[in-house]
């Protein structure tokens, strides 16, 4: 079982011309434009990075992508726009060519299973401009059912003003609303599985985490070293943008890097790479417990933390986090 990355609850359909856009909108192909929200499951159109799409080949995709100056959840610090940030990108291109590359419908689930980044610390320093991407996708080991996409491998180079920014690499599965049900079995009630969380456990201090607010600290104190309750704030803006069933798989994103940084201490870093596995869904009827320790450093000699999410005695994510160190 995997993360599903999450279905706004009303997704409408539109048409699209020979580059994916609206046919309405060929006359206006020179404005710039957020692709429309319904295609990477938001419901905030503040929340939408993606502006435009192509095709550049079989199966190959070339997305441009602006990030902000300031963000209200994944904004900057030490100079630098959040790497975490590119992880959200690739969440919304993945579910964007699933639809528009793929013809998966509106409103049906997708669903992470794996999701490894690499950036380059140099290419996320905060100009006196907005941050413009190009992401070059190739998708790989695609499976369809039918003539669906059920699952597919891709993979991300990221430039920023044409310098290389990172790469990413990820697995996809799409299903269903009714295959989505199955196997989600009892969660699959929304309405049910928001009735049923658990309180609100209170936020470990901010700055142990890197964050500024407690509403933005998803780690809450627990017993033992290097041990905290997952924080699922239904109500955060961001991390929940539209209601969902689950802890959404940026929230485990973010657990982990909050664990990463909690463990390194007090002097400054960034989650310069991650490694995360999707196990099974992270249920909002349950504690969740973020373990994280010290791991063997990197091949460029940079420090790394492994982080464990477990539910019920099971594990349902792992990420492994590489921290570089600020400036």
């Amino acid at each position: 079982m995997t993360v599903a990355l999450t279905v706004p609850p009303s997704a409408p359909d539109r048409g699209t011309g020979p580059t994916g856009r609206d046919p309405g909108l060929t006359s206006l192909r020179r404005l710039t434009t957020t692709v429309p929200r319904e295609y990477v499951h938001r419901s905030a159109i503040t929340e939408v990075f993606l502006t435009d799409w192509r095709s550049s080949g079989p199966d190959s995709w070339t997305v441009t992508a602006q990030w902000p100056r300031a963000h209200s959840f994944y904004g900057p610090a030490h100079g630098m726009h959040d790497p975490v940030m590119l992880a959200e990108t690739v969440r919304q291109s993945a579910i964007l060519l699933s639809h528009v590359g793929h013809g998966v419908p509106l409103g049906h689930p997708a669903i992470w299973g794996r999701l490894r980044y690499s950036v380059s610390p140099a290419a996320l320093t905060l100009n006196s401009t907005p941050a413009d991407l190009e992401l070059h996708v190739s998708d790989h080991d695609i499976v369809r059912r039918g003539r669906r996409l059920s699952t597919m491998r891709q993979v991300f180079r990221i430039l920023r003003d044409g310098r290389d920014l990172g790469s990413v690499e990820g697995t996809l599965s799409c299903h269903t609303p009714a295959v989505y049900r199955r196997l989600r079995g009892a969660h699959a009630d929304l309405e049910r599985a928001l009735a049923t969380q658990l309180p609100l456990p209170e936020a470990v201090d901010p700055a142990l985490v890197g964050r500024d607010r407690a509403t933005d600290v998803v780690l809450a104190p627990s017993a033992g070293e290097n041990r905290w309750q997952l924080r699922v704030d239904t109500s955060h803006p961001v991390l929940f943008d539209h209601p969902v069933d689950h802890a959404p798989g940026m929230l485990m994103i973010e657990a982990a890097r909050q664990a990463a940084y909690a463990t390194m201490g007090t002097a400054p870093s960034i989650a310069a790479a991650m490694d995360c596995s999707f196990v099974r869904y992270a249920e909002l009827d349950a504690p969740c417990w973020i373990r994280a320790e010290a791991a063997r450093h990197d091949y460029a000699g940079l420090p790394r933390v492994a982080v464990t999410a477990e539910q019920n005695d099971r594990p349902v994510f792992t990420a492994m986090v590489t921290c570089a160190p600020v400036g």
